[in-house]
């Protein structure tokens, strides 16, 4: 008589569950996403993000001294600006503070570590939005793509090793590609926000950049519907198209069906942005002592990798690879 089956053996210890581990999970697989403000003598703490700050140019350096410290290889910046206007011209300022800072990180990191750069409008705009405007109010695509061409040069002039455009508008990459190829920058590499749903998870990262839609606006005329999963496909494939050398998908642990569709059926790079919302509410219930929060980051951030992202943004990028390395 064959013995009855007993998968239970595999899990009986630590050392045991790690070896038969189908998904790992390392420092080296996430990038920390980290706000640079203009005009700061100190680091000014995020209210909704528990541990994360507006940091000044020495704080950024120290912060990204101690990731790298921790294993964590990655790093994509949002610039925070002293003042706005209506087209955002502080993205592409080579004095610019993201461009700043991009500067300083190159000369303390140079190629150790992956330095990312957000190619966005809204914290630039007055009014909040992600791109320029036309005269009825909505975001013009067309104008807009001549902008972040103009941001994708200033970024990779000041050391931007990725330039990741997050804006949704239609052929920015494109746009992007043939801006840097044409100016040189054939290596840099190119993380399209591919398919980036109009999520309610948003709220903490606002306040993070002090963004406001001007009129109690919203952004669903051009980021994704979360109704839909077949349109992410459709989106991501025209960024590959375009040129993007990595796809994202924003948020994550909500869109898990969305990663996996992409991993499937790309053969580039599957980037999951873990995204403030989702920091925001497991640091909230740990606080509270709702939940032990090291251990749903670990889940979560683990749910996303066995889902096919070779890599993940995630606001636990310091805590959780502390709690890896112990």
């Amino acid at each position: 008589m064959f013995p009855t089956e007993r998968p239970r053996r595999l899990r009986r210890t630590s050392a045991l569950r790690r070896l038969v581990a189908e998904t790992t999970l390392r420092p080296s697989d996430f990038v920390a996403p980290l706000f640079v403000a203009e005009g700061r003598r100190e680091p000014t703490p995020i209210t909704s993000l528990p541990g994360h700050f507006q940091h000044t140019i020495d704080s950024l350096r120290k912060e990204v001294h101690s990731l790298q410290l921790r294993g964590v290889q990655s790093v994509i910046l949002f610039g925070v600006p002293a003042t706005k206007d209506e087209t955002g011209s502080g993205a592409w300022d080579p004095n610019g503070i993201a461009q700043v800072a991009l500067r300083a990180l190159r000369d303390d990191v140079g190629d150790e570590m992956v330095i990312m750069a957000d190619l966005c409008l809204d914290e630039y705009t007055t009014h909040g939005h992600c791109g320029v405007l036309d005269a009825q109010g909505n975001v013009d695509n067309d104008a807009t793509l001549e902008l972040y061409a103009t941001t994708a040069l200033a970024q990779a002039h000041a050391g931007a090793a990725v330039v990741a455009p997050s804006g949704m508008m239609d052929g920015q990459v494109a746009a992007i590609r043939q801006a840097l190829d044409a100016d040189g920058f054939v290596n840099t590499v190119i993380m399209a926000y591919a398919a980036k749903y109009a999520s309610a998870l948003y709220g903490p990262f606002r306040e993070a950049v002090g963004v406001q839609i001007a009129g109690g606006g919203d952004r669903r005329a051009y980021q994704q519907d979360y109704a839909n999963r077949r349109e992410a496909l459709r989106e991501a494939r025209a960024d590959v198209e375009q040129g993007a050398d990595i796809v994202m998908v924003k948020p994550a642990t909500t869109y898990l069906d969305i990663v996996s569709d992409l991993r499937r059926e790309l053969d580039v790079p599957v980037c999951a942005y873990h995204v403030s919302g989702e920091y925001a509410m497991v640091k909230a219930a740990g606080a509270n002592g709702w939940l032990d929060a090291d251990a749903l980051a670990l889940e979560q951030l683990t749910a996303i990798r066995r889902a096919g992202a070779d890599f993940i943004l995630t606001y636990f990028a310091g805590e959780v690879a502390e709690v890896l390395g112990r």
